[in-house]
């Protein structure tokens, strides 16, 4: 089993930032990629960012400019810093991890959420 286990979410002024945090444990052998996704109240969940590497990084073009994805690989720690924060990335963020486990599954791996709410 992979355990992904997110925490830094909560309650932001719009301007203002989160820093979200995910470690990931567990029978992992391998880790390929390190992400975050959100959803929105009754839509799809969609990508945010994505780290590969140590340094090759991904963002949606909504977030470009102001998140910032980086990665402990000693730590299996995937972090998200989000700054000038809009009413509009109130969210449920999740934590991705794809990799492999000591069994040899390969796969997409995902953390429970948390919630990151931005008021006016």
């Amino acid at each position: 089993q992979v355990q992904l286990v997110e925490s830094g979410g909560g309650l932001v002024q719009a301007g203002g930032s989160l820093r979200l945090s995910c470690v990931a444990s567990g029978n992992i052998f391998s880790i390929n990629a390190m992400g975050w996704y959100r959803q929105f109240p009754g839509k799809e969940r969609e990508f945010v960012a994505r780290i590969i590497g140590s340094d090759s990084t991904n963002y949606a073009d909504s977030v470009q400019g102001r998140f910032t994805i980086s990665r402990d690989n000693a730590k299996n720690t995937v972090y998200l810093q989000m700054n000038s924060l809009k009413r509009e990335d109130t969210a449920v963020y999740y934590c991705n991890v794809r990799g492999r486990t000591t069994e040899g599954v390969y796969g997409d791996y995902w953390g429970q959420g948390t919630q990151v709410t931005v008021s006016s």
